[in-house]
């Protein structure tokens, strides 16, 4: 129990406080990904070598044919000439080759690590608790598994590629400048960590900013999504601009954040210029220099000139792909919080599969409190339901009836105490398992964009059609769907918008229909509904409900008068149980809820 409440606060930690990651654990936990195409990676990197062998002959042929010029002109025929020139001709043939297969090939295999990254982070969402997702936008996670890893794929294709190919052109320009004037390749080559140590600071400010960047995105997301998704009730309340002016913010916000990321990337690439400059700077002067005093050849300072250009050339390339290595770290750091996102409900090690289940369920001296705030909901709560019963819980808001019902599917785990399904501990069952024998219609309906067939069969995937229809006639849904122009083809609209309230309740108790489930838990699943449709939802309950346990969580008392039991369940616990006639002979507070509910019929 103490294990499962120190994962849960972790998770919330993780969640409010976004944990910040060092670079090389950034890099540890995204080699893994990368090392699964090694094989890709390697052939990529064989060509990075083939084309940066092509770009540094090119320096040797000028430096030849310059030096020999220069000692005698005659002894350099249009052979020799020519033949150089089909060298460097198939050299350029290699180049173009290892080019095409780097920008093609290489960058697929950023985009297979990027999909695995999905993958991983989509089925991890999948398995986190209603914790995490009360604590987080949707519009983040959104910015999270989708623009963010956008930049990993470029990252995971050029950070290897870019690092190889540099280090090939430090190492060799060396050796060879080495060769030429060590004196002159010393000056040079010092330049270089100067330049990184000028250019360190920016760096590290654009990841921070890039950072906030990305942050900020998210949250314009999120603001997005929640006005779109809300516009009914924008335009109820006329505030329309409002809302423009809260979009206004965040994106006035954004465009600060992204012009300060501009500040420190123009600060960046102008260092990177001026150091350029003092490296040709040096070559001209110092090279020259040299060459008057006799201790460099005009052909070895040409290749010098070419052999720095290639190496500032390089050196400018890194530093400006650090814009992207930074845009990467971000992506794969905003990826990491998803992912170290602790898993709060689990199956536990010897957890076992819940077959044919009879549906006793029994509360044991249950105490629970929402991890999030810590608000006590139950103290040593004591529930037996019978198999084959029919519960109904009333009470006043706020007193726990749709938290009772959420602790057997285990959406949230007990602190204390225990929930037992025929006798075993709910913990003791695999999720899949024990999740898969209960049916839940709520009355938030939620329905996913698609046709109506797609909705109800989301109940038993691969359900045949027949299965569907029977299910919606049962539920009382086949009439009104037959009526629909496209019938169950029908499109039903975000969140099923197209339809209304009774027609979305009766496809999700189809849902439940097809499902088959025996155990149902009905959270005022009719309490959204006119008189006509409350009618005929309770009809489709009633048949659903049929020779399984079933808990109904009811503010219209109308719904449950036939219940077998009810319970009156308030913040001190439950106060009153019986059924319906002997609830109101005690003439308590299930009594004074009937009367008020007649009084205002």
């Amino acid at each position: 129990m103490n294990r499962t409440k120190k994962r849960t606060e972790a998770a919330i930690q993780d969640t409010t406080e976004k944990r910040r990651y060092r670079m090389g654990e950034l890099l540890g936990r995204f080699f893994p990904y990368l090392w699964k195409y090694k094989g890709t990676m390697l052939c990529d990197l064989l060509c990075a070598a083939l084309t940066t062998g092509c770009e540094l002959i090119l320096p040797l042929i000028m430096r030849y044919i310059t030096n020999e010029g220069i000692r005698d002109l005659a002894s350099l025929s249009v052979k020799t000439i020519a033949a150089l020139g089909i060298l460097y001709f198939v050299l350029r043939i290699v180049d173009c080759i290892a080019g095409y297969y780097m920008a093609n090939t290489g960058h697929v295999m950023g985009c297979w690590i990027e999909t695995d990254m999905r993958r991983d982070a989509y089925n991890h969402l999948q398995r986190l608790s209603d914790t995490y997702y009360n604590n987080t936008k949707v519009g983040q996670i959104m910015g999270r598994i989708t623009n963010d890893l956008f930049d990993v794929t470029e990252f995971a294709h050029h950070c290897p590629e870019e690092f190889f190919i540099a280090g090939i052109k430090a190492v060799i320009s060396f050796i060879i400048l080495a060769t030429i004037n060590l004196p002159l390749t010393l000056i040079i080559f010092l330049c270089v960590p100067l330049m990184m140590g000028v250019c360190l600071p920016f760096n590290l400010k654009l990841r921070s900013a890039f950072r906030k960047q990305r942050g900020q995105i998210g949250e314009l997301n999120a603001r997005i999504e929640d006005s779109l998704l809300g516009h009914k009730v924008v335009k109820a309340f006329t505030n329309e601009d409002l809302e423009n002016l809260k979009f206004e913010q965040d994106n006035s916000t954004f465009l600060d954040i992204k012009k300060l990321t501009y500040r420190f990337m123009a600060a960046f690439h102008t260092t990177v210029k001026a150091f350029d400059g003092l490296m040709y700077v040096l070559v001209l002067v110092v090279g020259g220099a040299f060459m008057v005093k006799g201790a460099i050849d005009p052909g070895d300072l040409v290749a010098y000139m070419l052999y720095v250009s290639t190496l500032i050339a390089t050196i400018r390339r890194i530093i400006e792909f650090a814009e992207q290595f930074q845009r990467g770290m971000t992506g794969i750091e905003r990826f990491l919080q998803i992912m170290d996102a602790d898993i709060e409900i689990f199956d536990e090690e010897d957890a076992i599969e819940l077959v044919n289940p009879r549906g006793n369920i029994c509360f044991e001296d249950v105490s629970f409190e929402y991890p999030d705030d810590h608000n006590q909901v139950f103290h040593n709560l004591n529930l037996q339901i019978k198999a084959g019963e029919k519960v109904a819980i009333v009470g006043p808001s706020g007193g726990g009836k749709t938290t009772l019902c959420n602790l057997i599917p285990r959406f949230y785990d007990v602190q204390k105490g225990r929930i037992t399904l025929d006798g075993q501990d709910v913990r003791h069952y695999t999720l899949k398992s024990l999740r898969g024998s209960i049916g839940m219609v709520q009355q938030d309906v939620y329905l996913f964009s698609g046709t109506i067939y797609e909705n109800i069969s989301y109940g038993r995937p691969g359900a045949t059609r027949e299965e569907v229809v029977e299910a919606a006639t049962r539920a009382g849904a086949h009439e009104f769907i037959s009526a629909l122009k496209d019938g169950y083809d029908t499109y039903v609209g975000e969140r099923g918008v197209k339809l209304s309230g009774g027609q979305k309740q009766r496809i999700s108790i189809a849902r439940v229909f097809l499902k088959n489930p025996p155990l149902i838990i009905l959270d005022e699943a009719t309490s959204a509904l006119d008189n006509e449709s409350e009618f005929a939802v309770a009809q489709s309950l009633a048949k659903l409900s049929e020779g399984r346990t079933t808990l109904t969580i009811a503010h219209r008392l109308s719904s449950i008068r036939n219940s077998d039991r009810i319970l009156v369940l308030t913040e001190e616990g439950i106060v009153e149980e019986g059924n319906h006639e002997e609830l109101l002979a005690r003439r308590g507070m299930y009594y004074h809820f009937y009367e008020t509910a007649n009084a205002l019929k």
